[in-house]
């Protein structure tokens, strides 16, 4: 019975003091649009471009006039041919080339082209590919009425991930990239913290979505994870005896 009663004096008492210290408390501010609007800093303004121009903040890679950006993988001339505004490769002792600058996170824009009664076929009709920081494959081939395995097709991450779709044009019209690259974060023992990611839009058409890339595109074996800063970004002179592929308006944003 006295235990009873403690505990309805108890709870009486814990009533009356919620109810007292409610009435102490103001009533919550009313919120206004205003209190989840913040203006500054405001973003930099940057000129868009044409659909032929870079914006105003990018760094042009190639303009069509020379190769003065860029140099073979061995830190000699690049020897790739310009003409007509764009830039073709050359094969056998040419090789790669890579740009100068090195780069991390980046938005990538370029245009390329398989030339008019190219022959071949799977891997060796019009192979190329882009390697982001010199080490991840984006790849470049001939896909139009071509098949090959899926993960070495036009759009995929070499040898890792398979293109959404493939939207590749017919030789002799240009296609383009246009890719969004986040690069890796590494423990203090040299993997991982954050993978490299990549979306890549090619002719407009999404193929790659935030895709993670589990380490360096391998033609033979698995992917490596090396830990590595910023690095280059390599254009791939593949050694196919398919006719070569040219580029143009290769422009680069930091991110």
């Amino acid at each position: 019975m006295r235990s009873l009663s403690l505990l309805l004096l108890l709870a009486v008492s814990s009533a009356a003091y919620s109810q007292t210290s409610q009435k102490n408390h103001p009533e919550p501010a009313k919120m206004t649009p205003a209190m989840t609007e913040f203006w500054d800093p405001q973003p930099a303004v940057v000129d868009p471009g044409t659909a032929c121009s870079a914006p105003s903040d990018a760094i042009v890679l190639f303009d069509g006039k020379d190769l003065s950006l860029w140099m073979a993988e061995d830190g000699s001339p690049a020897l790739w041919s310009v003409h007509d505004g764009v830039m073709t490769v050359v094969k056998g002792s040419a090789g790669n080339i890579r740009t100068k600058a090195e780069f991390g996170s980046c938005q990538l824009h370029l245009e390329w082209m398989t030339p008019v009664g190219i022959e071949g076929e799977g891997q060796s009709r019009g192979n190329s590919g882009v390697f982001l920081q010199g080490l991840y494959e984006v790849q470049i081939l001939d896909s139009y009425d071509n098949e090959t395995y899926v993960n070495g097709m036009v759009g995929s991450i070499y040898k890792q991930k398979a293109p959404l779709v493939n939207p590749m044009r017919k030789p002799g019209e240009w296609n383009s990239y246009d890719i969004i690259y986040t690069a890796p974060v590494f423990k203090e023992d040299g993997t991982y913290l954050y993978e490299p990611r990549v979306t890549v839009l090619m002719n407009g058409v999404l193929v790659q979505n935030n895709t993670a890339i589990r380490g360096t595109t391998e033609y033979i074996g698995h992917p490596r994870v090396i830990a590595h800063g910023d690095g280059p970004l390599v254009l791939q002179s593949h050694g196919d005896p398919s006719a070569p592929i040219s580029f143009r308006n290769i422009w680069i944003r930091n991110l």
